[in-house]
C-alpha cells in the first residue's frame, strides 16, 4: 500500500473518530504529497514521499522552537501533537552513533579529507540512510569529522 492510500484510509478512520487534529494533519500531509506529485508529473517514489514528510516534520519542529521562544505553550503543544502524527509515517530514526558510523563510512568511501568535501559526504550518507537520519545531525557530524 502506498503512502497516499494509507493516508486516505487513516483520514477516514480519524473522521469516524471525530479526531479533528489528526484529520487536519493527515489532510495536510496528503495535500503536500499530491502537490509534489503534480509538480514532478509522476507517481512519487517512496524516497520522494519520505522527503515531503521530512519537510513537513521540519516545519513543525521550527514552529515549535519559535513558539517556545515566544512563550506560546498552547501553540507548542498543538505543533507537537501534529508532529507526533507526522512521525508515525516516517521511518524510525537512527541513533547518533549509527549516523556517526555512516558518516565515517562515507568519508572513507569518498576519500574526503577537508570541509570542502562535506557535500559529497552528506549526499552519500543521506542516500544510504534513506530518511532514517536527520539532515542537520548528518551535517553536524560530518563537519566535526572533517574539521
Amino acid at each position: 500500500m502506498d503512502l497516499i492510500t494509507q493516508l486516505e484510509s487513516d483520514i477516514g478512520d480519524a473522521m469516524k473518530l471525530r479526531d479533528e487534529v489528526r484529520t487536519t494533519t493527515l489532510r495536510l500531509l496528503k495535500s503536500s504529497l499530491n502537490n509534489y506529485q503534480i509538480e514532478l508529473g509522476h507517481d512519487l517514489t517512496m524516497q520522494e514521499a519520505l522527503s515531503v514528510l521530512q519537510k513537513e516534520a521540519k516545519k513543525h519542529q521550527d514552529s515549535i522552537s519559535q513558539f517556545d521562544s515566544a512563550g506560546r505553550q498552547d501553540l507548542v503543544e498543538e505543533e507537537r501533537t501534529e508532529l507526533d502524527i507526522i512521525k508515525k509515517y516516517l521511518p524510525e530514526q537512527m541513533s547518533e552513533e549509527a549516523v556517526a558510523k555512516a558518516v565515517d563510512e562515507a568519508i572513507a568511501e569518498v576519500g574526503a579529507s577537508s570541509v570542502a568535501d562535506m557535500g559529497k559526504v552528506i549526499g552519500l550518507v543521506r542516500q544510504k540512510t534513506a530518511g532514517q537520519a536527520d539532515g542537520s545531525l548528518i551535517a553536524e557530524l560530518t563537519k566535526q569529522k572533517l574539521s
